[in-house]
């Protein structure tokens, strides 16, 4: 089961139309601010959750009175997690396999970096996560993945450390090739490369990576 998770964030709406037109969810959350972003998205969520304060009364008030039975998860604003924290909670214990996140990138750089460290999380829950926006596609790897040209996210695809050392990186099919090259946290050896052939790999022996295919 997929889930799309909305948050506060900011939005590129041409970017976001597009992209839902070619994605198909299985179920919607709205985080806090994000349920604004919902409603010009014509989207209809399963689950809103939140303190809510930062979104608009008319528009919260709009979804109280919807016809459309909708499961409300209220917090409170002192909290041991953040929106998009307990949004993710609910989606798992929905069934969600599979979360994508919009809104989690744009606004304040610390909420970026706690929904950067969200998807490993996931990760470690055995679930499938990604932050996209219009110009990038970030999810984390702890093992091997393969790129293919024809379903790239963007033209670059970088690698950074989230573990203090990942050991063993070998990239084949990339302009850039590597073999069993170590990399510790503050480098930026791994940034900006690109495909060469159809399809790239990446292996490694440990460590955690966060991958960005993006664009300019």
């Amino acid at each position: 089961m997929t889930g799309l998770i909305v948050t506060g964030g900011t939005i590129d709406y041409e970017f976001a139309l597009g992209f839902l037109e070619t994605q198909k969810f299985d179920k919607v959350i709205a985080v806090d601010g994000g349920l604004a972003a919902l409603h010009k998205l014509h989207l209809k969520p399963d689950v809103i959750a939140g303190d809510f304060d930062s979104i608009d009364p008319m528009v919260l008030e709009e979804y109280k009175n919807s016809p459309d039975e909708i499961a409300w998860e209220v917090h409170k604003p002192e909290k041991d997690a953040t929106d998009t924290e307990l949004a993710i909670s609910a989606a798992i214990h929905l069934g969600c396999t599979k979360l994508v996140l919009l809104g989690a990138t744009g606004g304040r750089l610390d909420h970026f970096l706690g929904n950067l460290h969200l998807l490993y999380d996931c990760l470690k829950k055995g679930v499938e996560a990604a932050i996209a926006d219009e110009k990038n596609w970030i999810t984390i790897l702890d093992k091997g993945r393969t790129f293919v040209r024809a379903k790239a996210m963007g033209r670059y695809i970088s690698f950074l450390p989230l573990s203090e050392e990942v050991k063993g990186i070998t990239l084949t099919g990339f302009k850039y090739p590597l073999y069993k090259k170590d990399i510790e946290l503050g480098t930026s050896l791994c940034i900006s490369n690109e495909l060469a052939k159809e399809e790239g790999i990446i292996e490694f022996d440990s460590g955690i990576l966060i991958c960005v295919e993006s664009h300019d």
